[in-house]
């Protein structure tokens, strides 16, 4: 199986070098294809008048092809699928593993979610997988696992058009993890706001504040799942994306 790795978080960053290492273990072809820089909460943003940049990147992992990309994890995606720097035919694109939780609303900022909506949207089988911020390495090696193999079973079915398999992991021990749960997205809002301030030179500014304070979790979404331990997939398209017979088929 041929698997494109993206992300936001940038090459050689832990999570996507997580995923690298496990695919790579199971015998998979690996082309990583990730921004140079630091990309989180660009969303869905592409370049249209700068040119992109791409140079190889080194690893220390053998048989893996990677790039760095001075553009947006979107633009990764086209760049990889659409400009020709893939050249074999791609299974499956995974996105991640993202620093940070991409559950609820904050799956329409991520730049993680974007990468595999923008494959998805020309194609090909797309998940999305992220994890607790500053997670331990072991449930991070675990959700990476848990990836890799979603997408072994992913690659078995047609593509899903315009449809995200989005993966969460909360980042306590893997042994205390609870059974993975197929739940729909969160949608309590968050409850920040801008703080109006004037420069010493009288110059009107903007401040956020009261980040990541949020609404209390809808029962039953994949925030309220997390929160009490579990690992959770959600599908996440313009349509309806899987029905619960193909849930039961992937066999999870």
């Amino acid at each position: 199986m041929h698997i494109l790795l993206v992300n936001d978080d940038g090459a050689g960053s832990v999570g996507i070098m997580a995923l690298l290492r496990e695919a790579t273990r199971r015998g998979h072809r690996v082309t990583m294809c990730a921004p140079a820089s630091q990309q989180s909460a660009t969303s869905h943003r592409i370049t249209l008048t700068e040119p992109i940049f791409v140079q190889p990147y080194e690893t220390d992992i053998p048989g893996a092809e990677c790039y760095a990309v001075r553009g947006t994890p979107a633009d990764c995606v086209r760049i990889a699928l659409l400009g020709g720097l893939v050249t074999e035919p791609v299974d499956v694109v995974v996105s991640g593993i993202n620093n940070g939780l991409n559950a609820g609303i904050d799956t329409h900022y991520s730049g993680t979610f974007a990468a595999a909506m923008e494959a998805s949207m020309n194609g090909y089988r797309a998940i999305a997988s992220s994890i607790e911020w500053k997670a331990g390495d072991k449930p991070l090696r675990a959700l990476a696992a848990l990836t890799i193999d979603m997408a072994e079973r992913y690659s078995r079915i047609p593509p899903l058009p315009m449809c995200v398999m989005n993966i969460n992991g909360p980042g306590i021990d893997p042994a205390e993890w609870q059974p993975t749960v197929y739940a729909p997205l969160n949608m309590s809002r968050y409850t920040d706001g801008y703080e109006r301030r004037e420069s010493p030179f009288h110059q009107v500014y903007y401040w956020l504040t009261g980040i990541a304070e949020v609404e209390e979790h809808y029962e039953g979404t994949d925030q309220w799942y997390l929160a009490r331990g579990h690992v959770t997939v959600s599908m996440i398209g313009t349509f309806s994306c899987l029905s619960t017979q193909q849930w039961n088929g992937l066999g999870l």
